[in-house]
């Protein structure tokens, strides 16, 4: 027999049900202290899924979800979203607040008047479901990691 190794269907399915939504962050962000800059990002979702939006129709429904953490010399102060699409569904008597494909949002970003020069990262998780018109997957958090530069 030779080294050869091949993968499960249920490994496949897996890994592919993994990069389902991605999320392209800026590649570094340099700013000044006490400074207030905005900062683009896109959330993708692979053709054939949506997610739902961050204001979802219906209470049961998970929301998309960007949160950051607090206390670092950067701090986000909010997140712009765009607007999301109404659409009807099989399996919702009702259209559902959704994204779809690259979903462009902005962060505002604000560094602390104290803030120390140099590179820092502020962290975050989205956390989402997504669902194609058949089946939702389970909910699933990815981590976001965002570089900045800090300057006097």
């Amino acid at each position: 027999m030779s080294g050869l190794l091949l993968s499960s269907p249920a490994q496949t399915t897996l890994n592919s049900l993994s990069s389902v939504v991605n999320v392209i962050a800026p590649e570094k962000v340099v700013t000044k202290r006490g400074s207030t800059q905005d900062v683009q990002f896109t959330v993708q979702v692979k053709s054939g899924y949506h997610v739902n939006s961050n204001t979802p129709a219906d209470e049961f429904l998970i929301p998309l979800k960007l949160t950051f953490e607090s206390g670092v010399p950067v701090e986000v102060t909010s997140i712009t979203w765009p607007k999301p699409s109404m659409e009807k569904f099989d399996f919702s008597q009702k259209p559902v607040s959704v994204f779809q494909g690259d979903v462009k949002a902005t962060a505002k970003l604000k560094a602390s008047a104290d803030a120390p020069s140099g590179l820092t990262h502020v962290t975050g998780k989205l956390r989402y479901q997504a669902c194609n018109d058949r089946m939702c997957l389970p909910p699933r958090t990815l981590e976001v990691k965002i570089p900045i530069e800090i300057h006097n």
